[in-house]
Protein backbone atom coordinates (compact mmCIF):
# COMPACT_ATOMS: atom_id res chain seq x y z
CA UNK A 1 0.00 0.00 0.00
CA UNK A 2 1.25 3.48 -0.81
CA UNK A 3 0.01 6.99 -1.55
CA UNK A 4 0.76 8.10 -5.11
CA UNK A 5 -0.69 11.60 -4.91
CA UNK A 6 -1.65 14.00 -2.13
CA UNK A 7 -3.81 17.09 -2.54
CA UNK A 8 -4.63 19.56 0.24
CA UNK A 9 -7.01 22.51 0.26
CA UNK A 10 -6.99 24.90 3.25
CA UNK A 11 -5.37 22.26 5.43
CA UNK A 12 -3.10 23.69 8.11
CA UNK A 13 -0.69 26.13 6.40
CA UNK A 14 -1.59 25.13 2.84
CA UNK A 15 -4.14 26.97 0.73
CA UNK A 16 -3.57 24.47 -2.07
CA UNK A 17 -0.81 21.96 -2.64
CA UNK A 18 -0.39 18.87 -4.83
CA UNK A 19 2.41 16.39 -4.33
CA UNK A 20 3.14 13.35 -6.51
CA UNK A 21 4.58 10.51 -4.43
CA UNK A 22 6.08 7.09 -5.10
CA UNK A 23 6.57 3.83 -3.27
CA UNK A 24 9.79 3.56 -1.31
CA UNK A 25 11.33 6.27 0.84
CA UNK A 26 10.41 9.94 0.57
CA UNK A 27 11.88 12.64 2.80
CA UNK A 28 10.38 16.09 3.40
CA UNK A 29 13.14 18.42 4.57
CA UNK A 30 12.64 21.96 5.80
CA UNK A 31 13.08 24.28 8.74
CA UNK A 32 10.65 24.06 11.61
CA UNK A 33 7.34 25.78 10.95
CA UNK A 34 7.49 25.42 7.17
CA UNK A 35 4.77 22.78 6.86
CA UNK A 36 6.57 19.48 6.32
CA UNK A 37 4.75 17.74 9.16
CA UNK A 38 1.42 19.04 7.83
CA UNK A 39 1.86 16.87 4.74
CA UNK A 40 2.30 13.58 6.59
CA UNK A 41 -0.30 14.58 9.17
CA UNK A 42 -2.86 14.81 6.34
CA UNK A 43 -2.08 11.27 5.18
CA UNK A 44 -2.34 9.97 8.73
CA UNK A 45 -5.66 11.81 9.14
CA UNK A 46 -7.10 9.84 6.21
CA UNK A 47 -6.12 6.66 8.04
CA UNK A 48 -7.61 7.38 11.47
CA UNK A 49 -9.79 10.49 10.97
CA UNK A 50 -7.86 12.17 13.75
CA UNK A 51 -4.51 13.88 14.12
CA UNK A 52 -1.51 12.57 16.01
CA UNK A 53 -0.75 16.19 17.02
CA UNK A 54 -4.03 17.75 18.20
CA UNK A 55 -7.24 16.47 19.80
CA UNK A 56 -9.79 18.31 17.61
CA UNK A 57 -10.17 19.20 13.94
CA UNK A 58 -10.31 22.99 14.40
CA UNK A 59 -6.51 23.54 14.32
CA UNK A 60 -6.34 21.63 11.03
CA UNK A 61 -8.31 24.31 9.18
CA UNK A 62 -6.24 27.11 7.64
CA UNK A 63 -6.72 30.40 9.46
CA UNK A 64 -9.53 32.48 7.99
CA UNK A 65 -11.26 29.55 6.27
CA UNK A 66 -14.16 27.35 7.34
CA UNK A 67 -13.30 23.91 5.98
CA UNK A 68 -10.41 21.85 4.67
CA UNK A 69 -10.13 19.04 2.16
CA UNK A 70 -7.61 16.19 2.14
CA UNK A 71 -7.52 14.00 -0.96
CA UNK A 72 -5.14 11.14 -1.77
CA UNK A 73 -4.70 8.49 -4.41
CA UNK A 74 -3.93 5.21 -2.63
CA UNK A 75 -2.49 2.23 -4.49
CA UNK A 76 -3.20 -1.21 -3.08
CA UNK A 77 -2.58 -4.51 -4.89
CA UNK A 78 -2.15 -2.62 -8.16
CA UNK A 79 -5.49 -0.79 -7.89
CA UNK A 80 -5.90 2.91 -7.14
CA UNK A 81 -8.61 4.44 -4.98
CA UNK A 82 -9.23 8.15 -4.45
CA UNK A 83 -9.94 8.90 -0.78
CA UNK A 84 -11.25 12.29 0.27
CA UNK A 85 -12.37 13.85 3.52
CA UNK A 86 -13.89 17.28 4.02
CA UNK A 87 -13.28 18.68 7.50
CA UNK A 88 -16.10 20.86 8.85
CA UNK A 89 -15.49 21.92 12.48
CA UNK A 90 -18.76 22.18 14.35
CA UNK A 91 -20.53 20.15 11.69
CA UNK A 92 -20.29 16.60 10.38
CA UNK A 93 -17.26 15.81 8.27
CA UNK A 94 -17.91 14.29 4.86
CA UNK A 95 -15.97 11.55 3.11
CA UNK A 96 -15.81 10.07 -0.38
CA UNK A 97 -14.19 7.07 -2.04
CA UNK A 98 -13.68 7.37 -5.79
CA UNK A 99 -15.89 10.49 -5.56
CA UNK A 100 -18.84 8.49 -4.20
CA UNK A 101 -20.02 9.87 -0.82
CA UNK A 102 -19.97 7.64 2.24
CA UNK A 103 -22.95 7.69 4.58
CA UNK A 104 -20.62 8.38 7.52
CA UNK A 105 -17.15 9.90 7.49
CA UNK A 106 -15.93 7.28 9.96
CA UNK A 107 -16.43 4.60 7.29
CA UNK A 108 -13.25 5.95 5.69
CA UNK A 109 -11.14 4.90 8.68
CA UNK A 110 -8.84 1.95 8.09
CA UNK A 111 -8.97 1.95 4.29
CA UNK A 112 -5.45 3.35 4.25
CA UNK A 113 -3.27 2.27 7.15
CA UNK A 114 -0.47 4.31 8.67
CA UNK A 115 1.93 3.89 11.56
CA UNK A 116 3.38 7.18 12.83
CA UNK A 117 6.60 7.63 14.77
CA UNK A 118 6.85 11.12 16.28
CA UNK A 119 8.39 13.01 19.24
CA UNK A 120 4.99 12.78 20.93
CA UNK A 121 5.48 9.01 21.21
CA UNK A 122 7.35 9.45 24.47
CA UNK A 123 3.95 10.26 25.99
CA UNK A 124 2.94 6.65 25.30
CA UNK A 125 5.20 5.53 28.11
CA UNK A 126 5.53 8.67 30.25
CA UNK A 127 2.07 10.18 29.86
CA UNK A 128 -1.25 9.42 31.50
CA UNK A 129 -3.33 6.29 30.72
CA UNK A 130 -5.49 8.12 28.15
CA UNK A 131 -2.48 8.24 25.82
CA UNK A 132 -2.13 4.47 25.93
CA UNK A 133 -5.88 3.90 25.55
CA UNK A 134 -5.86 6.08 22.44
CA UNK A 135 -2.89 4.12 21.08
CA UNK A 136 -4.85 0.88 21.50
CA UNK A 137 -8.05 2.28 19.99
CA UNK A 138 -6.25 3.72 16.96
CA UNK A 139 -4.60 0.38 16.28
CA UNK A 140 -7.88 -1.43 16.87
CA UNK A 141 -9.63 0.65 14.21
CA UNK A 142 -6.79 0.12 11.73
CA UNK A 143 -7.07 -3.65 12.18
CA UNK A 144 -10.88 -3.77 12.26
CA UNK A 145 -12.49 -0.53 11.02
CA UNK A 146 -15.95 -1.36 12.42
CA UNK A 147 -14.60 -0.61 15.90
CA UNK A 148 -14.63 3.08 15.01
CA UNK A 149 -18.40 2.82 15.46
CA UNK A 150 -18.11 0.89 18.72
CA UNK A 151 -15.73 3.50 20.17
CA UNK A 152 -17.94 6.35 18.99
CA UNK A 153 -21.03 4.74 20.51
CA UNK A 154 -19.27 4.09 23.81
CA UNK A 155 -18.06 7.70 24.05
CA UNK A 156 -21.58 8.96 23.32
CA UNK A 157 -23.11 6.74 26.01
CA UNK A 158 -20.42 7.82 28.46
CA UNK A 159 -21.14 11.52 27.89
CA UNK A 160 -24.88 11.03 28.35
CA UNK A 161 -24.46 8.88 31.43
CA UNK A 162 -22.06 11.35 33.04
CA UNK A 163 -24.51 14.19 32.44
CA UNK A 164 -27.26 12.15 34.13
CA UNK A 165 -25.03 11.30 37.09
CA UNK A 166 -24.34 14.99 37.66
CA UNK A 167 -28.05 15.75 37.74
CA UNK A 168 -28.79 12.82 40.07
CA UNK A 169 -26.72 14.25 42.90
CA UNK A 170 -29.21 17.05 43.52
CA UNK A 171 -32.38 15.16 42.49
CA UNK A 172 -34.99 14.33 45.12
CA UNK A 173 -38.28 12.42 45.36
CA UNK A 174 -39.99 11.42 42.10
CA UNK A 175 -37.39 13.25 40.05
CA UNK A 176 -34.69 11.06 41.56
CA UNK A 177 -36.67 7.87 40.94
CA UNK A 178 -37.17 8.84 37.31
CA UNK A 179 -33.48 9.66 36.92
CA UNK A 180 -32.48 6.31 38.45
CA UNK A 181 -34.76 4.49 35.99
CA UNK A 182 -33.10 6.38 33.13
CA UNK A 183 -29.69 5.56 34.59
CA UNK A 184 -30.56 1.87 34.35
CA UNK A 185 -31.13 2.28 30.62
CA UNK A 186 -27.75 3.98 30.20
CA UNK A 187 -26.17 1.24 32.32
CA UNK A 188 -27.35 -1.34 29.80
CA UNK A 189 -25.84 0.61 26.91
CA UNK A 190 -22.60 1.28 28.78
CA UNK A 191 -22.22 -2.43 29.57
CA UNK A 192 -23.13 -3.52 26.04
CA UNK A 193 -20.73 -1.26 24.14
CA UNK A 194 -18.14 -1.31 26.92
CA UNK A 195 -17.95 -5.10 27.00
CA UNK A 196 -17.38 -5.23 23.26
CA UNK A 197 -14.63 -2.61 23.43
CA UNK A 198 -13.02 -4.22 26.47
CA UNK A 199 -12.88 -7.65 24.83
CA UNK A 200 -11.37 -6.17 21.67
CA UNK A 201 -8.70 -4.28 23.60
CA UNK A 202 -7.81 -7.36 25.65
CA UNK A 203 -7.38 -9.44 22.50
CA UNK A 204 -5.36 -6.70 20.80
CA UNK A 205 -3.03 -6.42 23.79
CA UNK A 206 -2.46 -10.17 23.74
CA UNK A 207 -1.80 -10.11 19.99
CA UNK A 208 0.60 -7.18 20.32
CA UNK A 209 2.67 -8.64 23.18
CA UNK A 210 4.99 -10.98 21.21
CA UNK A 211 5.66 -8.32 18.56
CA UNK A 212 6.53 -5.80 21.27
CA UNK A 213 8.98 -8.20 22.88
CA UNK A 214 10.70 -8.80 19.56
CA UNK A 215 10.79 -5.09 18.66
CA UNK A 216 12.22 -4.04 22.02
CA UNK A 217 14.98 -6.60 21.67
CA UNK A 218 15.80 -5.07 18.28
CA UNK A 219 15.99 -1.41 19.36
CA UNK A 220 17.28 -1.51 22.96
CA UNK A 221 20.92 -2.04 23.77
CA UNK A 222 21.57 -5.44 25.35
CA UNK A 223 17.87 -6.30 25.67
CA UNK A 224 16.40 -9.75 25.23
CA UNK A 225 12.94 -10.86 24.20
CA UNK A 226 11.68 -11.36 27.76
CA UNK A 227 12.41 -7.82 28.94
CA UNK A 228 9.42 -5.83 27.62
CA UNK A 229 5.82 -6.71 28.37
CA UNK A 230 2.44 -5.19 27.77
CA UNK A 231 -0.72 -6.19 29.66
CA UNK A 232 -4.24 -4.84 29.70
CA UNK A 233 -5.56 -3.82 33.13
CA UNK A 234 -9.33 -3.39 33.27
CA UNK A 235 -11.48 -1.56 35.82
CA UNK A 236 -13.90 -4.49 35.55
CA UNK A 237 -12.93 -7.57 37.63
CA UNK A 238 -11.29 -10.22 35.46
CA UNK A 239 -13.83 -13.00 34.73
CA UNK A 240 -11.00 -15.53 34.87
CA UNK A 241 -10.62 -14.65 38.53
CA UNK A 242 -14.34 -15.07 39.00
CA UNK A 243 -14.10 -18.55 37.52
CA UNK A 244 -11.06 -19.30 39.66
CA UNK A 245 -13.00 -18.43 42.81
CA UNK A 246 -15.88 -20.56 41.61
CA UNK A 247 -13.49 -23.51 41.47
CA UNK A 248 -11.95 -22.62 44.85
CA UNK A 249 -14.86 -21.36 46.95
CA UNK A 250 -12.78 -21.25 50.11
CA UNK A 251 -10.82 -18.25 48.81
CA UNK A 252 -11.82 -14.81 50.02
CA UNK A 253 -14.28 -13.20 47.63
CA UNK A 254 -13.27 -9.67 48.49
CA UNK A 255 -9.57 -10.07 47.72
CA UNK A 256 -10.07 -11.93 44.46
CA UNK A 257 -12.93 -9.93 43.01
CA UNK A 258 -11.56 -6.53 44.08
CA UNK A 259 -14.76 -5.91 46.03
CA UNK A 260 -17.11 -6.95 43.23
CA UNK A 261 -20.40 -8.60 44.20
CA UNK A 262 -19.57 -12.08 45.60
CA UNK A 263 -22.93 -13.38 44.38
CA UNK A 264 -21.41 -13.26 40.92
CA UNK A 265 -19.14 -16.15 41.92
CA UNK A 266 -22.10 -18.35 42.78
CA UNK A 267 -23.78 -17.48 39.49
CA UNK A 268 -20.68 -18.49 37.53
CA UNK A 269 -20.39 -21.71 39.51
CA UNK A 270 -23.98 -22.60 38.63
CA UNK A 271 -23.47 -21.84 34.92
CA UNK A 272 -19.94 -22.99 34.09
CA UNK A 273 -20.66 -23.27 30.37
CA UNK A 274 -21.27 -19.54 29.91
CA UNK A 275 -19.01 -17.81 27.41
CA UNK A 276 -16.36 -15.25 28.31
CA UNK A 277 -18.38 -12.32 26.92
CA UNK A 278 -21.45 -12.97 29.07
CA UNK A 279 -19.37 -13.52 32.21
CA UNK A 280 -17.45 -10.31 31.55
CA UNK A 281 -20.71 -8.41 31.02
CA UNK A 282 -22.03 -9.69 34.35
CA UNK A 283 -18.80 -8.72 36.09
CA UNK A 284 -19.13 -5.28 34.49
CA UNK A 285 -22.75 -4.98 35.66
CA UNK A 286 -21.88 -6.06 39.21
CA UNK A 287 -19.10 -3.48 39.45
CA UNK A 288 -21.33 -0.71 38.05
CA UNK A 289 -23.98 -1.56 40.66
CA UNK A 290 -21.39 -1.61 43.45
CA UNK A 291 -20.01 1.81 42.49
CA UNK A 292 -23.35 3.52 41.83
CA UNK A 293 -23.41 5.62 44.99
CA UNK A 294 -19.81 6.72 44.45
CA UNK A 295 -20.64 7.68 40.87
CA UNK A 296 -23.64 9.77 41.91
CA UNK A 297 -21.58 11.52 44.57
CA UNK A 298 -18.82 12.34 42.09
CA UNK A 299 -20.98 12.84 39.01
CA UNK A 300 -18.82 10.66 36.78
CA UNK A 301 -18.70 7.06 35.51
CA UNK A 302 -16.04 5.14 37.43
CA UNK A 303 -16.18 1.75 35.68
CA UNK A 304 -15.51 0.90 32.04
CA UNK A 305 -12.88 0.95 29.29
CA UNK A 306 -12.36 4.71 29.75
CA UNK A 307 -10.81 3.92 33.15
CA UNK A 308 -8.56 1.07 31.97
CA UNK A 309 -4.80 1.02 31.58
CA UNK A 310 -2.28 -0.55 29.23
CA UNK A 311 0.46 -1.60 31.63
CA UNK A 312 4.00 -1.37 30.24
CA UNK A 313 6.78 -3.07 32.21
CA UNK A 314 10.48 -3.80 31.88
CA UNK A 315 12.67 -6.35 33.59
CA UNK A 316 14.35 -9.72 33.13
CA UNK A 317 11.89 -11.58 35.38
CA UNK A 318 8.66 -11.17 37.28
CA UNK A 319 10.42 -10.28 40.54
CA UNK A 320 12.55 -7.58 38.89
CA UNK A 321 9.87 -6.24 36.58
CA UNK A 322 8.99 -2.55 37.02
CA UNK A 323 6.61 -0.10 35.29
CA UNK A 324 8.25 1.81 32.45
CA UNK A 325 6.61 5.02 33.65
CA UNK A 326 8.56 6.36 36.59
CA UNK A 327 11.35 3.77 36.54
CA UNK A 328 12.78 3.53 33.02
CA UNK A 329 15.63 5.78 31.91
CA UNK A 330 15.12 8.26 29.09
CA UNK A 331 16.84 5.89 26.66
CA UNK A 332 14.78 2.91 27.80
CA UNK A 333 11.58 4.96 27.51
CA UNK A 334 12.43 5.94 23.94
CA UNK A 335 13.27 2.33 23.07
CA UNK A 336 9.93 1.18 24.50
CA UNK A 337 8.02 3.86 22.57
CA UNK A 338 9.75 2.89 19.33
CA UNK A 339 9.05 -0.78 20.08
CA UNK A 340 5.33 -0.06 20.48
CA UNK A 341 5.22 1.55 17.03
CA UNK A 342 7.31 -1.18 15.43
CA UNK A 343 5.11 -3.83 17.04
CA UNK A 344 2.03 -2.08 15.61
CA UNK A 345 3.60 -2.12 12.16
CA UNK A 346 4.56 -5.79 12.39
CA UNK A 347 1.10 -6.75 13.67
CA UNK A 348 -0.62 -4.96 10.78
CA UNK A 349 1.77 -6.61 8.32
CA UNK A 350 0.94 -10.00 9.84
CA UNK A 351 -2.73 -9.22 9.13
CA UNK A 352 -1.84 -9.01 5.44
CA UNK A 353 -1.20 -5.29 4.87
CA UNK A 354 1.99 -3.26 4.55
CA UNK A 355 1.11 0.03 6.28
CA UNK A 356 2.57 3.37 5.30
CA UNK A 357 5.29 4.30 7.78
CA UNK A 358 5.58 7.94 8.81
CA UNK A 359 8.71 9.07 10.68
CA UNK A 360 7.85 12.60 11.75
CA UNK A 361 10.88 14.51 13.07
CA UNK A 362 11.77 11.47 15.13
CA UNK A 363 15.47 11.23 14.22
CA UNK A 364 16.30 14.55 15.90
CA UNK A 365 15.18 12.97 19.19
CA UNK A 366 17.35 9.85 18.91
CA UNK A 367 21.04 9.19 19.34
CA UNK A 368 23.04 7.94 16.36
CA UNK A 369 22.78 4.26 17.30
CA UNK A 370 19.00 4.29 17.69
CA UNK A 371 18.67 6.24 14.42
CA UNK A 372 20.51 3.54 12.53
CA UNK A 373 18.63 0.72 14.28
CA UNK A 374 15.24 2.24 13.52
CA UNK A 375 16.18 3.04 9.93
CA UNK A 376 17.38 -0.50 9.25
CA UNK A 377 14.18 -1.96 10.67
CA UNK A 378 11.78 0.12 8.56
CA UNK A 379 13.70 0.65 5.32
CA UNK A 380 12.02 -2.34 3.66
CA UNK A 381 8.47 -1.01 4.04
CA UNK A 382 6.51 -0.39 0.85
CA UNK A 383 6.32 3.34 1.62
CA UNK A 384 8.23 5.35 4.22
CA UNK A 385 7.60 9.08 4.63
CA UNK A 386 10.23 10.99 6.62
CA UNK A 387 10.25 14.57 7.87
CA UNK A 388 13.40 16.29 9.12
CA UNK A 389 14.61 19.82 9.73
CA UNK A 390 18.16 18.84 8.77
CA UNK A 391 18.86 16.39 5.95
CA UNK A 392 21.89 14.98 7.78
CA UNK A 393 19.60 13.73 10.59
CA UNK A 394 18.14 11.17 8.16
CA UNK A 395 20.17 7.93 8.06
CA UNK A 396 21.71 7.07 4.72
CA UNK A 397 19.46 4.05 4.19
CA UNK A 398 16.40 6.35 4.25
CA UNK A 399 17.67 9.00 1.85
CA UNK A 400 15.38 8.31 -1.07
CA UNK A 401 13.36 10.93 -2.93
CA UNK A 402 13.67 14.33 -1.24
CA UNK A 403 11.30 17.28 -1.20
CA UNK A 404 12.29 20.68 0.14
CA UNK A 405 9.52 22.42 2.07
CA UNK A 406 9.71 26.19 2.54
CA UNK A 407 7.30 29.12 2.40
CA UNK A 408 4.30 26.96 1.54
CA UNK A 409 6.09 25.42 -1.44
CA UNK A 410 6.92 21.73 -1.78
CA UNK A 411 9.69 21.21 -4.33
CA UNK A 412 11.28 17.95 -5.38
CA UNK A 413 15.08 18.05 -5.13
Amino acid sequence: MHVSHLSLHDFRSYADVDVALEAGVTAFVGSNGQGKTNLVEAIDYLSRLSSHRVATDAPLIRAGTEQAVVRAAVVRDGRTAILEVELNPGRANRARVNRSPLSRARDLAGIVRTVVFSPEDLALVKGDPSQRRRFLDDLLVLRTPRYAGVISDYERVLRQRNALLKSLYAARGSAREAALATLSVWDDQLIGTGTELLLARQQLSADLAPYLAKAYEAVARGANRDDARVEYSASVPDPSLVEEVAQQPSRDHRSVLADADPSLVEEVAQQPSRDHRSVLAEAFRAEVARRQNDEIQRGVTLVGPHRDELVLTLGPGDEQRLPVKGYASHGESWSFALALRLASYDLLRADGDDPILILDDVFAELDAERREQLASLVAGAEQVLVTAAVADDVPEVLRGITFHVAGGEVTRA
